[in-house]
Order: C-alpha cells, then sequence, then structure tokens
C-alpha cells in the first residue's frame, strides 16, 4: 500500500550512528523473513505474534549493538543517543507497515483514511536514552475513521507487547492548532515533530500551518511561558546547580535547559539542528561548541543511568554515580576518588549551560522588550550611570564594546559598576567578558587598581555574593585567582557538603553578608554583636575567600590553604600584619568547630587548650565569625541550635579565659560556684539534706553540668531505691535537642546499656555525661535529637523507661532490639570512611581521651561503648560529631583502677577490639 515504506530521509543519518546500521536495525531483512510467516498465518493474531516476537529479538540485539559500543566510547553520546532513535524508527516503521499491509489492507482508500505518524518530544529531535518513551502522533486528515481506529489499535498492542512507555495522541491538524494554543507542552512536542512513515503531505501540511498559524508572532508570549516553566522546574528540582544528587535531565544546569534554550531559538528562526543557530547570531561558534560539549556530556551520563538502572532513571544518586563514573572512565588519583573527578566535570558542564541559558533567553527575551518610553525612564529611581556604560532593558550594558575592551580593568570595574547601581548585567555584557578573559594576566592579577576594585567588590556593596557568584560562572574568578581553579565545581563525595566547594566559599560570604546587614541578629547574637564592636573586614572576607582554596589535593587542605594565602592575600593588597592574619585563620578554620563538636567543653583543659592556640581575642572573634559562617555555609539544614549552643559556650568561655585569666577555669572554682548556685535553685530544702547533696558527689560532676543539670539530679536521686530508675526528659526547643536524665544504681557498662536503651528508641546521642556518686549511684545526662537533628519526642519516655529496665535486667539484648535498624540504605553504602582511632593523654587533666572516627552507622555507639565496658573502661563522656556519613565519637575514660591509659600495649590491644567492633556494625549494616 502507498505510504507503508519507512520515510528514511527523517531517519538520524547512518554517517551519524555508532555502529554500523545493520547491527542496530535491517527492517528490509526482517520484513523479507516475516512473509513467509504471514503468507501462512491463518488470522490477525497469528501476524501479530510473530512481528512482536521477531521485533523482540531484534530490538534486543540492536540494544546489545548500541550499549557495546557505547561501553567502548562511553562519551560519544551523540551517535549513542541517534543509534537509540534509528532502531525505534526502524521498530515503529516496521509495526506501521505490518497494520497497514497485513492487518488493515486498503485496496482503494478513500482521502480520508490517510494516517501519517510522527515523532514527538525528544523522539521528535532523534535523541533516545535506552529507556526513553516513545512520543507518537497519528495525525489523520478528518475526523478518525474505523480503518484508522483499528490500525492505530494494532500498532499500539504490538508496542506495548515490546513493553516500549508509549505516549500517543490521535489528532487531525485542526486539533493540533487547538490544542496547541491552549497547552504549551502540547505546543513544544509539535515544534519537534518528524515524520516517520505514512502520509507524507499531511505531515507537511502540518509543518506548514504550525509555522503559519500556531507559532508565527506569538514568540513574546512562548519565551515567557518556557522561562516561567524553567523557574517552576528548578524550584520543584531544587534551585541550586550544584545539588549533590542532581537529576541530569529536569535539575538545573541539566538537559531540560538546554533543550529549553533550542526550542525558544527554533521558535524564532524556525532552524532544525542547533549548529544552524550560529548563522543566526544566537550563538558563537564558541558558544555553539560549549552547547555541543555540554549536551554531549550529559547525554552521555544519562545513557549510563538508564543502562545501570534498566530504567529512566534521571537522578545522580550518591551510589549510581560511582557506577556511572566508573563506566565513563573517571580514575582515582591521590588525593580525590574518580567519582569527585566525574562530579567536577558534571558541575563545570552543569555552570556552561547556566551561563548559556542565562545569556542566551535573556538575549532574546531582551529582544521582544519595547525600550520605555524617555518619560518615564527620566522618573527611574536609578543612581546615575558611569562614563562608558548605558542601561539596557533594565540591565546594565556598556556602550561600546572596544572602548571597554581597550583596559582590561573594566572587567572587573563593569561587576563594580553593577553593585554601585544596584543592576543585573546585561547578556551582552556578560558575553563580552565571557570572550576575553584571556585579557586577564599576571600583569592584571598584580595591578594594585586591579586588587582594590576587586576588595572592594567584596566590602563595599553589602552583596558581594552576587559579584562573586556572577564572576565564578562566567569564569573571572579563576582567571583573576588561578589558585580558585582547581575548586570551581568540586565535589566533595560525602553526604556533608550540600554544595561545591566554590558554591560553598560564596555561601558562606553570603552568611557574612547577612550579618553584616543585622539580617542573622535573633539567631546569631554573638557574631552579630562581634561585628557590631568591629574588626577587620578585610582581613574576614579574604580569609573566608581562601579557606578551602587547598582542597582536593593529598596534603591537609588547611596547611596547603595557608600556603597558598601567603601568595595570594598580598597579591590583593594586603599588607604583611593582615596577610599573617589570614594565613592564621586559613590554616586554623576549623579548630574551633573541631574544639566545640569532638571535646568536651565543659572540661577545663579544652577551654585551656583552646584559648593558648587563639592567644587573643582579635584571632578569637575573627575565628569565631569564620566559624559559623562556615559551618552555614555547608548545607541549608546543617547549621542547628545545638551547634549554636557548642559555639557560644566556648567562645563565652575562651574569652573569659583570655581576659580574666585561665585561673577562672580551674576545677575548684568550678566547683565552689556550682555549689552555691545548686543552694540558691534548692533553697526549700532543709541545711542538712542540702549538706547530704553536695558532698555525695566527686569534683568532675560539679564542673562538668550546669545548674540546672545539678537541681534535676538532686531531686532524682533524693529517697531513690537501689532498684529504681528514674528518668527526666526536657525538650530544649533553644538548643535542637532533648536532654534526658537517668538516676539508678551503678552498674558495670551503665554508659552502654543507656546507649542501647535510647539507639533502640531510634534516638541519636550527641553528647553525654555520666558520674558516678560516693553512695554508688549514676547519675547520667544524654542529649539526643531524632533522625532529622531535631529534639527527640518526650512522649516517648515511658518507651525509653521500659527499654532500659528490660536491657539491666537481661530481658533483652540491645544488639537485638537494634537489629531491625542497623541497616543503611542502599544509595549510602558507596561512602567509604577510613577508621582513624586516637588515645589523647593531653586533652584532658584526668581522662584519656580516646577519639574515634569512622563510617558512621545504626548502632555503632552502643557498640563501641560496649566494648569499652567489656573492657573495663569507665566512660565519663562521651562527644559525637557528625558530618554525614562520617562520625566522630570521642570518649573521655580512665582504666578500671581510675587512671588514664598510659601503656601502649594497652592502647593497641583497645584499639584492636575497637575495630573488631566497627567490622562487626560494618557487616550488621550492609547485610
Amino acid at each position: 500500500m502507498p505510504g507503508s515504506e519507512p520515510n528514511r530521509d527523517a531517519f538520524p543519518p547512518v554517517s551519524d550512528l555508532i555502529c554500523p546500521a545493520r547491527d542496530i536495525f535491517d527492517g528490509d531483512a526482517l520484513w523479507n523473513e516475516l512473509q513467509p510467516v504471514f503468507d501462512d498465518a491463518s488470522d490477525a493474531a497469528t501476524v501479530r505474534n510473530a512481528t512482536v516476537s521477531a521485533l523482540r529479538d531484534a530490538m534486543k540485539a540492536g540494544r546489545t549493538a548500541i550499549a557495546t559500543a557505547l561501553a567502548d566510547q562511553p562519551l560519544t553520546a551523540y551517535p549513542a543517543i541517534a543509534s537509540y532513535a534509528y532502531l525505534t524508527d526502524g521498530i515503529v516503521s516496521l509495526i506501521y507497515r505490518v497494520a497497514i499491509e497485513r492487518l488493515h489492507p486498503l485496496a482503494n482508500p478513500t482521502a480520508s483514511e490517510r494516517i501519517a505518524l510522527l515523532a514527538v518530544g525528544g523522539y521528535g529531535r532523534a535523541e533516545m536514552a535506552p529507556q526513553s518513551d516513545v512520543d507518537l502522533l497519528f495525525l489523520t486528515p478528518y475526523k478518525i475513521t474505523p480503518w484508522a481506529e483499528s490500525v492505530i489499535e494494532s500498532m499500539l498492542y504490538m508496542l506495548w507487547d515490546l513493553r516500549l512507555k508509549v505516549g500517543h495522541a490521535s489528532r487531525t491538524i485542526d486539533d493540533c492548532l487547538r490544542l496547541g494554543r491552549d497547552d504549551l507542552t502540547i505546543r513544544t512536542a509539535l515544534l519537534e515533530q518528524r515524520h516517520i512513515c505514512g502520509d507524507a503531505a499531511l505531515a507537511q501540511e502540518l509543518s506548514e500551518q504550525l509555522w503559519s498559524k500556531l507559532f508565527k508572532n506569538t514568540l513574546a508570549e512562548y519565551i515567557e511561558a518556557k522561562l516561567a516553566e524553567r523557574d517552576a522546574r528548578h524550584e520543584k528540582q531544587g534551585d541550586q546547580r550544584f545539588m549533590v544528587e542532581p537529576n541530569v535531565k529536569e535539575g538545573k544546569g541539566g538537559l531540560r535547559d538546554l533543550q529549553t534554550l533550542f526550542w525558544v531559538a527554533k521558535y524564532q528562526h524556525r532552524v532544525k539542528k542547533p549548529e544552524d543557530l550560529v548563522s543566526k547570531g544566537v550563538f558563537t561558534e564558541e558558544e555553539f561548541e560549549t552547547f555541543r560539549d555540554a549536551e554531549e556530556f550529559l547525554w552521555a551520563v544519562r545513557c549510563q543511568l538508564h543502562l545501570v538502572t534498566n530504567r529512566p532513571s534521571d537522578q545522580l544518586t550518591f551510589d549510581l554515580q560511582v557506577e556511572v563514573a566508573d563506566r565513563l572512565g573517571f580514575k582515582d588519583t591521590e588525593g580525590r576518588r574518580g567519582v569527585e573527578h566525574f562530579m567536577q566535570a558534571y558541575f563545570r558542564h552543569a555552570t556552561q549551560v547556566g551561563d548559556l541559558t542565562r545569556i542566551v533567553l535573556s538575549a532574546l527575551e531582551a529582544a521582544q522588550l519595547k525600550e520605555a518610553p524617555a518619560l518615564l525612564r527620566l522618573f527611574k529611581s536609578r543612581k546615575r550611570l558611569k562614563a562608558g556604560y548605558r542601561e539596557k532593558h533594565g540591565r546594565l550594558d556598556v556602550v561600546s564594546g572596544s572602548a571597554f575592551l581597550s583596559d582590561k580593568l573594566n572587567l572587573l570595574r563593569l561587576f563594580e559598576e553593577g553593585l554601585r547601581a544596584g543592576m543585573l548585567i546585561h547578556p551582552n555584557a556578560m558575553r563580552l567578558v565571557s570572550a576575553n578573559l584571556n585579557l586577564i594576566d599576571d600583569d592584571m592579577r598584580n595591578n594594585k587598581e586591579a586588587n582594590r576594585i576587586f576588595l572592594g567588590l567584596l566590602l563595599k556593596h553589602g552583596n558581594p555574593e552576587r559579584a562573586l557568584r556572577r564572576m565564578n560562572e562566567v569564569g573571572l574568578l579563576a582567571a583573576f585567582i588561578p589558585e580558585f581553579e582547581p575548586i570551581v565545581a568540586m565535589m566533595q563525595f560525602n553526604m556533608y557538603h550540600s554544595y561545591t566547594v566554590d558554591e560553598h566559599t560564596i555561601q558562606v560570604i553570603s552568611n557574612f553578608a547577612q550579618i553584616e546587614r543585622r539580617e542573622l541578629g535573633a539567631e546569631l547574637p554573638i557574631s552579630t554583636e562581634i561585628m557590631d564592636r568591629g574588626v577587620n573586614r578585610k582581613v574576614l572576607m579574604v580569609a573566608m575567600l581562601l579557606h578551602d582554596i587547598g582542597k582536593g589535593r593529598p596534603q591537609d587542605h588547611s596547611i596547603l590553604g595557608a600556603q597558598i594565602a601567603r601568595r595570594v592575600a598580598p597579591r590583593l593588597g594586603l599588607n604583611t600584619k593582615d596577610s599573617s592574619m589570614v594565613e592564621w585563620l586559613v590554616r586554623y578554620h576549623l579548630l574551633m568547630s573541631d574544639m566545640a563538636q569532638k571535646r568536651d567543653i565543659a572540661d577545663p583543659r579544652t577551654v585551656r587548650d583552646f584559648a593558648k592556640a587563639v592567644k587573643s581575642m582579635r584571632r578569637l572573634e575573627l575565628l569565631t565569625v569564620l566559624t559559623v559562617c562556615d559551618i552555614r555555609g555547608v548545607g541549608p539544614t546543617t547549621w542547628n541550635n545545638w551547634k549554636a549552643t557548642l559555639i557560644r559556650t566556648l567562645y563565652n568561655q575562651t574569652r573569659r579565659a583570655l581576659e580574666d585569666g585561665m585561673e577562672d577555669l580551674n576545677r575548684a572554682t568550678r566547683g565552689t560556684e556550682a555549689k552555691r548556685a545548686l543552694r540558691q535553685e534548692l533553697s526549700d530544702w532543709s541545711a542538712k539534706d542540702l549538706r547530704a547533696e553536695t558532698a555525695r558527689h566527686y569534683d568532675s560532676y560539679w564542673q562538668g553540668l550546669h545548674v540546672t543539670a545539678h537541681k534535676v539530679f538532686a531531686n532524682l536521686l533524693r529517697d531513690i531505691k537501689d532498684d529504681e530508675v528514674r528518668i527526666d526528659i526536657y525538650e530544649d526547643e533553644e538548643r535542637d535537642v532533648t536532654r534526658v536524665y537517668f538516676a539508678l544504681a551503678d552498674h558495670p557498662g551503665i554508659f552502654s546499656r543507656i546507649a542501647g536503651a535510647l539507639t533502640a528508641v531510634r534516638a541519636n546521642i550527641v553528647d553525654a555525661r555520666t558520674y558516678t556518686s560516693k553512695d554508688g549511684y549514676a547519675t547520667a545526662c544524654f542529649w539526643v535529637q531524632d533522625s532529622d537533628g531535631h529534639p527527640f519526642d518526650v512522649a516517648r519516655k515511658e518507651r525509653i523507661e521500659k527499654m532500659l529496665h528490660r536491657l539491666l535486667k537481661g530481658e533483652v539484648i540491645a544488639t537485638e532490639a537494634n537489629a531491625n535498624s542497623d541497616k543503611l540504605k542502599k544509595r549510602e553504602r558507596v561512602f567509604k570512611v577510613p577508621t582513624h582511632i586516637t588515645f589523647n593523654n593531653d586533652g584532658s587533666e584526668i581522662y584519656t581521651i580516646i577519639e574515634v572516627d569512622t563510617r558512621d552507622r545504626p548502632g555503632l555507639l552502643h557498640d563501641l561503648t560496649r566494648t569499652l565496658a567489656n573492657a573495663n573502661i569507665y566512660i565519663a563522656s562521651a562527644v559525637i560529631a557528625t558530618y554525614g556519613e562520617q562520625v566522630v565519637d570521642s570518649f573521655y575514660v580512665k582504666d578500671m583502677f581510675g587512671l588514664k591509659i598510659m601503656a601502649e600495649h594497652k592502647k593497641l590491644q583497645l584499639e584492636a577490639k575497637l575495630r573488631q567492633a566497627i567490622e562487626q556494625t560494618a557487616e550488621r549494616a550492609t547485610a
């Protein structure tokens, strides 16, 4: 029947395929093979079954051929996606031919008995990943006839029998025009329609009417709608280009952004291929190369995602990142894993996509805008622009490109003028900067005026993050500070950091700017007070810019970063004194965070050691603000009131030590003050009862807890019986924790048993202290949160009491109670954290500090504390710091004789036991 043959001119060209066309699909050979079967077939079902069976084998062979070729050259995605489209074209065309010639033949078809079969959407572009949908448009000239309905139905059943994911619509040309006017998604699908087989004249008529009746004179409306759609999509996916588990298709900087760019440009210029946009002036040659490189890389990633999961998966989850990185050939190097190299490449391409889409779409959008009437422009309250600049469509542009480029410092002045005038920069000006980064050389980098302008961008206008982000996206920041280039788009493969290193740096500076604008006074009172008193803003800003600049190398990034800062700070115009301060801040930017989160700040030695390291109030204030901004810049949920409390407490105690002297930190002074405070709180107690309470505890009890805890324990211990367990739970919303107080007769391994009970009720322990009274009672305070970092539900008190009683009585074993919660999620199992165990006898006057740095797992703390208890080690306190999948558990301990653990052989024995416990926990977690 005429029109049943495939429209091979619309198939992807054979030269564009990843392997020989016949290895992918040979429609003619398959048709010839099926003829004898068709001739012998007794009914339509036999024809359909034979067709599906033959096509199933052919499709499997074709997909295998493409996947094999792609494995050999995994980054050559364009030939691969063209090959998947070629395979689909062959399958759809043969099914159409079977339906037309064998199942529903017509000897003399009427004018209404015509069908054109068109591919739409991504399939219409001839771009398909292994698991892409097959979107089809069955086009008829008039209302669908019974014959056409039968053809379509037979085709769909065969496609479904092949397990293809088919999206389909049956419409007339008038339907397409009417629906396309009202529905932007349908209009975009029609923009990419491609005739596969069937009536060619009908398909051509649709194309002509779409351009003359639907697309014409509606460009402004389409651009506005597409930009709104893009913004909504970004918001849904997470409006950050550097989301650590990005969606390759829908995420910011993903394939859909590039497709949106092409759709809008095609809508305006009626081009068939992206390369045609160069001659239309939409792209420069260099921008088109960037477009191609980014698109092919993203398609390569998407193809591998589909092949790994065998489903249309577009989310680069942590576990898939490792697999895809390996398939694409990214290898581990010294200091960095292959997956980190892969994700850095991904994010750099995503940045380029964002650059291109912003510049090109903004230019297209601006071209549709009318200049505001001169009278209205006169009434706009905007600062007068400096010479050489002009306002264009509400954005900052340059008057003359050649004049602008005659002074290379103008590359920086543009951003300065944008901040000064409060204007966004016009795409034309951004393009000019991006295309002329080669002007930035060592002469400019060492130019005093250039560095004055750069520091002014950071310090003078109140919103440095805006200029930094734009400078980073166009490559200016890395060009001006080459030491910054290695961390651009650098991903750290862990669950702690939500951003790439460069974006984290900008987030840190953004936090600082918010503090300066007094937007975080209630949330960050200490940092706000420090800024109000006045600090060296230049030192602090440069330290923030450089604090992570040493990442990605084998060396400690703080040490390497300090060495880099020693070179960069003077180049930026800082004097010797300020440069030394920047170097110190970069070298020790983690010190305060580590001390606050990994050490017992109730131990006077912690504060004393920190004060000795800081030495001065000036350093303490600068380091405090840097630390707060750094932690807040890790991710949107990293900072919480518990961390704020730790930092604030350490700051206040260190400030007191530096201003009033270290003697205020001694235990005797603290103990006397604590007892005096308790007497005031328990003013209704008799003098006899007060003397008994203050005499029943050892010195460490008085210096390790606040008076609120002393008061709670005094009431819990009053008239307590030997077989009684008393518990008090208090939700402290200001600190984002729940405090759980325990009072009971002392048992061996009491810390471990309480930890096991809390783990069994799904409480995450962030801090804990236990003390034994002189009359044999254990007082324990545990600070706990839920799995989301919020205060633990106090309503679970009864459950905790019941579980603890059962554990103490031996009715249940903690490891059995926690068995169901010990498993790691699949996507989290790819994270590897080496175990480091250290013994520190200098960090505390009376305890050995055992620090266990390892992979966090459910039940780990209980296993470690049980191991210590079985080794007759007394745990006085534990501090738990969690960084995504990594945890640092610090235990303040004594041996069974109340002494520090000094002997090397004892340390080695204990370390071996702890490592064994960690391995056993890991086996349970991944079983």
